[in-house]
């Protein structure tokens, strides 16, 4: 098992078209691969942007889209993870696809706590993240959902010792303001889980007066931020992840004490991993 990770968060400009999003993550890959890159995260729906009508989306549109990112991480021989609109039957979900070094993809985790936007289109998941990226184990949670710890707490204690987050802002300029400089809690929560937060967002106006903060960034355990965007443009940042400092040490006390919530705990564990089958 690999004990460390380059792991890139791409800080993207959404672009109005899926064929010129597809264009931006391909290349995108290509480069932080050639970069040294083991793992790549884009932001939530970076196929197609968020700000869009996704009943206009076609299923087509997105299986081909899908498809060139795949080969391009197999080619790129590169983990990927990206956010896309899916599809079951007629349901549409707001989706993390992961993709591992040959391009197969290995896990698809769909947002449960749904924005008042995302209900107007979308359905929720029922399940939480667990996937592994060269054997290291993982999770994820959506946009939204940093403010439910339980999504990354009941992982934790699965064995995750990264989180990824893909986000796409959408607020007033002065919401988005208040979400800038690391005042966001994801500090908290790599640190009362001791795992590494990898937070990938876009950036800049969204039209309509709206705004998306940006500052993707990279935590380690102990709430030290190791890699940083601005608030205004588009980047990549990189960090060298030392998964020995992942220890996950404060949620495997949980499962010990208070020893009358340990059958509870196991309850919901077996529920979880009964979800993930």
């Amino acid at each position: 098992m690999k004990r460390s990770l380059t792991i890139a968060a791409v800080q993207m400009v959404f672009r109005p078209q899926v064929d010129q999003n597809v264009a931006l993550i391909t290349d995108t890959i290509q480069r932080s691969a050639e970069g040294g890159a083991d793992v790549i995260l884009f932001p939530e729906c970076a196929v197609t942007g968020y700000k869009c009508d996704f009943t206009r989306i076609r299923r087509g549109d997105i299986e081909r889209a899908l498809a060139r990112i795949a080969q391009t991480a197999r080619r790129s021989r590169c983990n990927v993870l990206v956010g896309s609109p899916t599809f079951a039957g007629r349901k549409r979900l707001n989706s993390l696809l992961v993709f591992d070094r040959r391009g197969r993809e290995i896990f698809r985790y769909s947002k449960v706590h749904l924005t008042r936007r995302d209900v107007q289109t979308f359905v929720p998941g029922n399940k939480l993240a667990l996937f592994h990226l060269d054997q290291i184990p993982c999770t994820a949670m959506i946009c939204h959902e940093r403010r439910f710890p339980e999504l990354v707490r009941l992982p934790v204690m699965l064995g995750a010792q990264v989180l990824f987050h893909p986000n796409a802002g959408l607020d007033a300029l002065e919401i988005s303001k208040t979400k800038r400089r690391g005042r966001d809690g994801m500090t908290a929560r790599a640190f009362e889980n001791q795992v590494y937060y990898v937070f990938a967002n876009s950036v800049g106006p969204q039209g309509d007066g709206l705004w998306s903060a940006g500052d993707s960034k990279i935590v380690a355990p102990d709430g030290r931020t190791l890699a940083l965007a601005d608030n205004r443009r588009k980047a990549v940042i990189h960090a060298r992840v030392d998964l020995s400092c992942a220890g996950r040490e404060y949620a495997i006390e949980a499962l010990r004490e208070p020893a009358f919530l340990r059958p509870y705990w196991k309850s919901m564990l077996a529920a979880c991993r009964r979800q993930l089958k």
